[in-house]
């Protein structure tokens, strides 16, 4: 990345300022957020005056999804968000990323994605991409805003971008072929899409380890080690994730020497906390993410937002690179679900894990089934090109049995057929409860 795109990327200096700019914002948000009908009570005998003291600023009450899904849209939009301004309306909508419950539509005032622009950018520098490298962008181009802003974002960072969407926009067989055609450095998307793709490639006779893309970057979804390393293995790349979410922007992104994500402070005030007391945590310690916008906070004054994220954070990490001066982030990865098999505990994750630790299986799916009125787990794989099918399945189910004490149903698939059944969807439904 040029030294003029660095600049422009305004990158703190030092912690001190990080803390003087914080302190400066801080107060403007609090000051703007009293003017909210939805704030205004919550934030009454708070001293803008006084939030640099730790005590006075956790007098802010804490902001969870439960509050806001008790709105109407007309409570939402008339008295959570404030009324745009004549000379900074509102330039667009990005919907919540929640998938449970009715999705609420954040407006974003121009202000707001000149400064969330900074957010999406710096993931790309962060990264270690250079100036002329070729994007091929597989987020989806919908209404959820990270694959418009991030093409957006390659392009003011001296990068050539195609805006291929995912695989409802683009067919993945396209993809491929023009991951080929325009030799691409980068790819960025969903880790699922990004497996999705591989497996694919597997299947057509595509060695996409030998192609052009060595840096990979994820966003949107949880990435665990064992889905990291198949997509290294099965990309031949170097793989980056980045964090960040709707109410908020793009927070922060991977250098490659700290373990988790730099968190842009200087954008967001972030704070981990005890889920039951809500009271701080000590730096390294496991708690819930709460997060402040600084800068995007325009419209929708998200004071204190519980994000639903178990995570821990470390003040100071050291590194080399320019962005060694923010905090660490790291996810716990303790929020994903499960579901009861015949007594026991089948953690989505851990499953997810524990298949794709197995080189020999391209692609899987799981479903919880009813059959004669008995509870039973099929595995269905795909076996990688070359492999013999009935040993893999073989070597699965010992393996199963040996790890979640459980037997399941073991289904081998024609290859190609999960890339056909995922390919209409965002996120590869790839562990399924089907009872009921």
């Amino acid at each position: 990345m040029s030294q003029r795109i660095l600049e422009q990327l305004m990158i703190p200096r030092s912690a001190a300022d990080i803390a003087r700019f914080q302190s400066e914002r801080k107060r403007a948000v609090v000051d703007k957020a009293k003017r909210s009908l939805f704030h205004a009570e919550r934030l009454a005998g708070i001293d803008i005056d006084r939030l640099d003291d730790p005590q006075e600023w956790q007098r802010i009450p804490i902001l969870d999804k439960d509050e806001l899904r008790a709105l109407s849209d007309a409570q939402f939009y008339t008295e959570f968000c404030h009324a745009a301004e004549p000379t900074n309306g509102i330039a667009e909508f990005w919907r919540s990323g929640g998938t449970t419950g009715r999705p609420l539509f954040y407006p974003r005032s121009h202000e707001d994605l000149q400064a969330a622009m900074l957010g999406f950018a710096r993931v790309f520098a962060c990264a270690g991409t250079k100036a002329g490298q070729r994007v091929h962008c597989s987020f989806p181009l919908g209404i959820h805003p990270v694959g418009q802003m991030l093409s957006r974002a390659a392009g003011r960072s001296e990068l050539g971008v195609l805006w291929a969407g995912a695989g409802t926009t683009t067919p993945s067989s396209l993809q491929l072929e023009l991951l080929q055609r325009l030799r691409a450095d980068v790819w960025i998307g969903m880790s699922s899409y990004g497996l999705h793709l591989a497996n694919l490639a597997d299947n057509q006779g595509i060695d996409l380890a030998a192609g052009t893309v060595k840096l990979v970057i994820c966003s949107a979804e949880p990435l665990s080690a064992a889905k990291r390393q198949k997509l290294e293995r099965m990309w031949g790349a170097t793989v980056r994730d980045s964090f960040g979410m709707t109410e908020a922007g793009m927070m922060g992104a991977e250098d490659g020497e700290a373990e988790g994500f730099r968190i842009w402070s200087d954008l967001f005030f972030t704070e981990v906390v005890d889920p039951d007391t809500k009271k701080p945590v000590p730096d390294g310690k496991v708690g819930a993410l709460v997060v402040t916008p600084l800068m995007t906070a325009n419209i929708t004054p998200f004071l204190r937002w519980l994000s639903g994220d178990l995570v821990t954070q470390r003040s100071v990490v050291p590194g080399t690179g320019s962005f060694s001066v923010f905090p660490v982030v790291k996810h716990a990865h303790r929020t994903a679900g499960f579901f009861k098999v015949r007594g026991i505990n089948i953690n989505h994750a851990e499953l997810e894990d524990f298949v794709f630790r197995n080189p020999a299986v391209n692609d899987f799916k799981c479903e919880a089934l009813t059959v004669a009125d008995l509870d039973v787990l099929r595995v269905s794989i795909e076996a990688k090109r070359g492999s013999d099918p009935a040993a893999v399945s073989a070597v699965l189910l010992a393996d199963f049995r040996h790890t979640f004490e459980l037997q399941p149903e073991v289904a081998i698939l024609e290859t190609g057929t999960l890339a056909r059944e995922f390919e209409a969807s965002v996120k590869a439904p790839r562990i399924v409860d089907r009872r009921g």
